[in-house]
């Protein structure tokens, strides 16, 4: 997706306003899938982000038909990754397999906290990059780029030891670009005060851009403390600017997880999504 992409003409403005515009569907995640796709078509939308378990739930060789039918660009696909499974190998596998008949150009791994019991995470940041040495192999015979995604540091014991972009491209710049690279998720990393420099550093190895925004008080538990673009702190196109910069010329994803957001109806979310990008991030 280096190139861009380009979907039919919509309300927005056609193709031009929303050349890399893509909707993760996480971001309506009651919206069934067939819906998200009529929607993303009726509203001009080129590309869309998918996630196994909804792909899962309608079928992949039927997720793959509806998406590629309708003329969509399948962006990115979460998620792989969660290294400290004991069945971690045999399940990123599957998941290579996914996003290779889905047409994603990009798997999304989110490398997964420490292992229960231990508290040492040197020794977790090692295994990660050990399994993505390991998986490596089979992603590039795939035609599928592992995408590492850096967390925030406050899901580092849960869900995510890859806590800063640097951590991320430690990791992945001992692999080909175009087989291993990172994501540049803005809820993530927008704190981090050496992230321009990063970001910079990154150039060929940034595999995917995510935006969103962050909002205060975080709710209990912290995961959904997302809020669509322009709602928040985050500098939105600063990141965007910067990544361009980089060298970076793919699709930018709206993602968002919250509950405010996914009570609102889908097609309501995705013209904000698209109203956030526009006005914020473009």
């Amino acid at each position: 997706m280096s190139a861009g992409f380009a979907g039919a003409a919509g309300p927005w403005g056609g193709d031009e306003a929303l050349r890399r515009f893509s909707f993760n569907q996480a971001t309506a995640q009651r919206w069934p899938l067939p819906e998200v796709v009529a929607g993303c078509v009726a509203a001009g939308v080129p590309g869309i982000g998918l996630w196994r378990e909804p792909v899962a739930e309608y079928g992949l060789a039927r997720s793959a038909k509806l998406v590629r039918d309708a003329g969509l660009a399948v962006t990115s696909l979460c998620r792989g990754g969660f290294f400290s499974a004991d069945d971690w190998r045999a399940e990123n596998l599957r998941a290579i397999e996914e996003a290779a008949a889905l047409g994603a150009p990009e798997l999304v791994l989110v490398s997964g906290g420490l292992p229960v019991g231990s508290r040492d995470v040197d020794g977790a940041r090692r295994r990660v990059a050990d399994a993505i040495g390991e998986l490596a192999p089979h992603a590039e015979a795939a035609g599928v780029r592992l995408a590492i995604e850096p967390l925030h540091p406050m899901f580092a014991a849960d869900r995510c030891v890859i806590a800063t972009l640097g951590q991320a491209l430690d990791i992945a710049e001992r692999f080909d670009p175009a087989v291993v690279g990172v994501v540049v998720d803005a809820y993530h990393v927008w704190w981090d005060d050496r992230v321009y420099a990063q970001i910079a550093r990154a150039g060929e190895w940034i595999a995917a851009f995510q935006v969103c925004d962050w909002v205060t008080p975080l709710p209990e538990g912290v995961l959904l403390g997302r809020a669509l673009p322009g709602d928040g702190c985050i500098e939105l196109r600063r990141l965007r600017e910067a990544v361009d910069a980089a060298g970076y010329v793919g699709p930018i994803e709206v993602e968002v997880f919250s509950a405010e957001v996914w009570a609102r109806p889908g097609a309501e979310v995705l013209d904000a999504a698209i109203a956030g990008y526009l006005r914020h991030v473009a």
